[in-house]
């Protein structure tokens, strides 16, 4: 079975456009009042944008042997053989696990946004979770995938 979904992570993406106007306001603020090395807060803003364009997505695709999930544009991802997936069900994260990649309590989390997800358990017992908007999508598409 194919499957392919991205989802949005509009939180993320909102706070991030939150953080840069206020950005531009100590900007224009202190550049008007007192030299400033600005650099320091162009640094700053390089970060939270490549943050931004590396989290603001989480894509899940399962192609007939692997599941990949990659973040934006790919410069973070996993892949997964099926064959080695040894239990799926749907999870609610805590909101405090946070968005992007996070370790906590022997499992590895991939979210953008939302509390849904998929919990895989590997073969050799490692736990993952995948944020997802349709947890119920993504669990049918990999155990379908598996037979």
């Amino acid at each position: 079975m194919k499957y392919n979904h991205t989802q949005v992570g509009y939180p993320l993406i909102f706070s991030v456009l939150a953080v840069l106007g206020i950005y531009m306001w100590i900007y224009f603020w202190i550049s008007s009042i007192v030299e400033f090395p600005f650099i320091i807060i162009h640094i700053f803003m390089f970060i939270i944008l490549f943050a931004v364009v590396s989290f603001s997505t989480l894509n899940a695709t399962i192609d007939g042997k692997n599941l990949k999930i990659k973040f934006g544009y790919g410069i973070f991802k996993k892949e997964f053989l099926l064959k080695d997936i040894k239990s799926v069900k749907e999870v609610r994260n805590h909101w405090y696990y946070g968005w992007g990649i996070r370790f906590w309590k022997g499992m590895k989390i991939y979210n953008v946004s939302g509390l849904k997800a998929v919990e895989i358990r590997m073969k050799d017992n490692q736990i993952y979770r995948i944020g997802t908007n349709e947890p119920e999508e993504l669990k049918r598409a990999i155990l379908n995938s598996k037979r």
